[in-house]
């Protein structure tokens, strides 16, 4: 049985990927927080609801026979990022980047991600525990 093919697994996976890309566009903020004109940005952020609801429009048709025609793969596009628009504080030089909100941003993401690995390895388990292989 491939886990990476169960719907729950794959939300796991998609979250994972999501808290990922948003440390490396936190951690780019904070790498600029020097830079004259840097805007901070983050990615929009991770609506369960509507990952589910492009994910059941991507299904398609199992293939049981080789005279049928399998259709195209819909693709997700990678998550998006937003630029803030009103940023709280802008020093003279036009850098919006506040170190103090990207640093707790950052551990909310890290904590985030703890989690999700938490309840990925918890599922783990209770397949295991069903399987008869604790």
């Amino acid at each position: 049985m491939d886990f990476a093919t169960l719907p729950l697994f794959q939300a796991v996976k998609k979250r994972l990927n999501w808290l990922g890309q948003r440390q490396e566009v936190l951690s780019q903020n904070v790498a600029n927080a020097d830079t004259p004109g840097y805007r901070a940005r983050d990615l929009k952020s991770y609506d369960f609801r509507e990952i589910v609801r492009r994910e059941t429009q991507q299904i398609n048709m199992t293939v049981t026979d080789p005279n049928q025609m399998s259709g195209q793969r819909k693709r997700l596009r990678d998550f998006t990022e937003a630029e803030l628009k009103i940023p709280y504080e802008t020093r003279p030089d036009g850098n919006s980047v506040v170190l103090e909100e990207q640093m707790v941003k950052i551990s909310e993401a890290g904590l985030k991600h703890q989690l999700t690995t938490e309840l990925y390895r918890k599922h783990l388990a209770l397949f295991r525990l069903a399987l008869g292989r604790e």
